[in-house]
């Protein structure tokens, strides 16, 4: 097997006290629409407009991302019985109405006009 090298990441690729980037400031923005979702004891109290660096980002970042693995942890017990137990029954079928037939159109003549019948 062939052995790639890979180079080490430069010292200056994550400076804490530079200004957040868009996409961080994005990555921020949608963690912020999950916290949410959080029940309150879980949400960490961090106000995302003071995030004004790259490590406060990473700390939000990480505070969020370990509150969803400890909400993941504590709720997948949980989540078992039910989803086994409404496998055991099956859907009811739904009956399709009989749509009515549609009445049929009267012919026009190559003028538009509908045609006279004798």
């Amino acid at each position: 097997m062939t052995v790639i090298p890979i180079p080490k990441k430069p010292r200056a690729a994550f400076n804490p006290n530079r200004p957040v980037s868009s996409l961080l400031k994005t990555q921020v923005l949608h963690l912020r629409e999950v916290e949410k979702l959080f029940p309150p004891a879980y949400r960490p109290e961090i106000y995302i407009n003071t995030i004004k660096t790259e490590g406060e980002a990473a700390e939000y970042i990480r505070s969020v991302t370990q509150a969803l693995h400890r909400l993941h942890r504590e709720g997948a017990g949980e989540r078992v019985g039910p989803i086994a137990a409404s496998a055991e029954r099956k859907p009811a079928r739904k009956t399709r109405q009989k749509s009515k037939p549609k009445p049929k159109s009267k012919k026009l003549s190559k003028t538009g006009k509908k045609k006279k019948r004798s």
